[in-house]
Parts: C-alpha cells; sequence; structure tokens
C-alpha cells in the first residue's frame, strides 16, 4: 500500500476537484480523500469531517495532508491529536501550497514513496 493523502479546503468545490486532479495523475492504486466546507455547506472546516476522513484513509504506511488556509490547518491539527498517539504519529501535515502540493504528493505517493518522502515532494514548491 502506499502513503494515502487527504486534501483539506475552506471549500468543498476546490477539496473535491483537487483531489480528483490528483487521481487523475496518479491513479487508483493512491487513496485520496477530501473533505471542505462547514457543516453548513458554506465557507469553513470541519473538524468532525476531518476526524472521519483521517479514520478512513489512515494506514501504516502513513497519511500526507495537504491544507489550504490556517483554520484547515489548524482543525488538522486537533484532528490529527484525536488519534491515538501511534496512529497520530504517521500523519502529517505538508507545508505546500494545496493543489500543487496535492500532485506532487500523489505523484511520489504512485511511485512508491515514504510519507518522508511524499511530504519532501509536496513542500519542494515551498523552498522555490
Amino acid at each position: 500500500m502506499s502513503v494515502a493523502i487527504l486534501i483539506v479546503s475552506h471549500s468543498h468545490d476546490v477539496a473535491r476537484g483537487t483531489a480528483d486532479m490528483a487521481r487523475q495523475m496518479a491513479g487508483e492504486d493512491v487513496t485520496i480523500a477530501w473533505t471542505g466546507g462547514n457543516a453548513d455547506g458554506g465557507l469553513g472546516t470541519s473538524l468532525p469531517q476531518i476526524v472521519a476522513q483521517l479514520d478512513a484513509i489512515w494506514r501504516p504506511e502513513g497519511v500526507a495532508v495537504l491544507v489550504d488556509m490556517g483554520g484547515a490547518e489548524t482543525n488538522s491539527e486537533m484532528a490529527i491529536e484525536q488519534l491515538d498517539r501511534a496512529r497520530g504519529s504517521s500523519v502529517r501535515i505538508c507545508q505546500a501550497p494545496l493543489v500543487e502540493g496535492a500532485l506532487m504528493a500523489a505523484a511520489e505517493a504512485a511511485s512508491g514513496g515514504t510519507l518522508d518522502e511524499v511530504v519532501r515532494a509536496a513542500e519542494e514548491f515551498m523552498q522555490a
């Protein structure tokens, strides 16, 4: 199995579209999940939805999380803290642009990269 990817955005459409694009590039062998928008369907993020998605896609190889803005990162951090220590230690938030980072992370995961390699691939955009 490969590292899984979770897209967290304040927008339902952005999250879904980013996940779809990454899936098209990486193929169906990489698990890519997404969550976006608040519980009322507006802009925002939902901590329970992030936790649910992490539970659904978690695997020992790890999960790389891509976020769009501060609230998405904060809620993702809180979601990771709600996982037991063993599971939470293999979930990492990438400090990367959402779309570009997701595409690079998905490509690296598809090639069999480790969690560190997937995160590094996503974050390369921030070092340019």
